[in-house]
């Protein structure tokens, strides 16, 4: 059985139809938006964000705010 391989773009377009026939548009967007591609540099905000801090350190944040004080300084 040979499968004529279609655009991506029209492969794209019966998948939305798709989902939209089975789940509805509101699930059809909320499951597109998994999927969206993010902005910035991840990387270089994080190095700037735990700069000087140890991983003790980010720990105890963290649990700090778990318990519902404020940020460790």
């Amino acid at each position: 059985m040979v499968i004529e391989t279609l655009p991506l773009a029209e492969i794209n377009k019966e998948a939305l139809r798709v989902l939209y026939k089975e789940i509805g548009i509101v699930n059809t967007i909320r499951f597109m938006n998994q999927f969206t591609t993010g902005y910035g540099d991840y990387t270089k905000e994080r190095e700037q964000l735990f700069a000087g801090m140890t991983l003790d350190d980010i720990l105890a944040e963290i649990k700090q705010k778990q318990k519902g004080g404020k940020p460790c300084e």
